[in-house]
């Protein structure tokens, strides 16, 4: 069971919860149903853990090629192909009903097109023929903040947009972070991310492109919400220190400031969801 398990990169799934979470609390204006609230968390879990599974499956192959995959249990024949489809399957009709039965048919509707995207979009379509498919793909990735909202209200909202807007604009840089580590392995499995195939001032200057946005995203997030001026305040200290770590990045580039950009980003996203979180609470 635990090699199943690790089909579903659960790792990368807590980030999309983090973001289901403030998701469900503006939607609510304030605490969510508890029942919504565990349903959308536990549907969530299992359809991003299904798409991942059919990464897997899909990507057999390229894992062998690079070494941070090699190991996978599909790659090293641990788990057969058609077992890996059958899993994946399985939990991603799975959490099709659990969104349906139990929060909204919208939500539901968003995750079955989330997990479509991810696969056929992003999987099959974008990620061996363009550099910028993490831009695009990474659109499966923001659904979390419509999914979240349609949850509680089955309709979506321009705060919900603008917060899909912003985890839009923040995948790119937190993901070309990672990959500049990895970039012989993308090279390697012909997979053109950009860090593989562009100059790292390429790179740096279309991350300084994206988080430009992404800031001024977040703050539209919370003007839209009608939080607290200290939510604000508290974000542009996250700012700042997103953007002091980027500096260094384009100062010195190297594996090491990328890979301090990437734990920032993830410090950034998740403290600003919490932010949101109790930003809602105390209005």
């Amino acid at each position: 069971m635990k090699k199943y398990l690790s089909l579903m990169k659960l790792r990368v799934v807590e980030l999309l919860l983090v973001t289901t979470v403030p998701a469900l609390f503006l939607a609510s204006n304030g605490m969510p149903d508890l029942a919504i609230t565990i349903w959308s968390l536990l549907g969530g879990t299992l359809a991003a853990g299904g798409a991942n599974a059919f990464n897997m499956v899909i990507e057999s192959k390229s894992d062998q090629l690079m070494k941070r995959t090699s190991n996978r249990p599909i790659a090293t024949g641990e788990i057969s192909k058609t077992s890996g489809l059958v899993f994946a399957t399985f939990i991603c009709i799975l959490s099709l009903l659990i969104f349906f039965y139990f929060t909204t048919f919208l939500a539901a509707a968003l995750t079955a097109g989330a997990i479509i995207f991810y696969v056929l979009g992003y999987t099959l379509a974008l990620k061996t023929r363009t550099s910028q498919n993490i831009v695009w793909g990474g659109i499966a990735g923001c659904m979390p903040a419509l999914i979240g909202q349609a949850a509680v209200t089955n309709t979506l909202t321009l705060t919900s947009w603008l917060f899909f807007l912003l985890i839009f604009f923040w995948t790119p840089p937190h993901f070309w972070a990672l990959a500049v580590r990895y970039k012989d392995d993308y090279s390697a499995a012909a997979i053109p991310m950009l860090p593989s195939v562009a100059p790292m001032k390429t790179v740096i200057k279309q991350m300084w492109f994206h988080s430009s946005l992404m800031v001024v995203i977040s703050i539209l997030v919370i003007t839209s919400a009608k939080l607290s001026l200290w939510v604000l305040l508290a974000s542009l200290f996250l700012i700042i220190g997103w953007k002091i770590q980027l500096m260094k990045l384009t100062k010195a580039p190297s594996e090491v400031n990328a890979g301090k950009l990437f734990q920032a980003s993830i410090i950034f996203l998740s403290i600003y969801s919490f932010l949101l979180v109790i930003g809602v609470l105390l209005k």
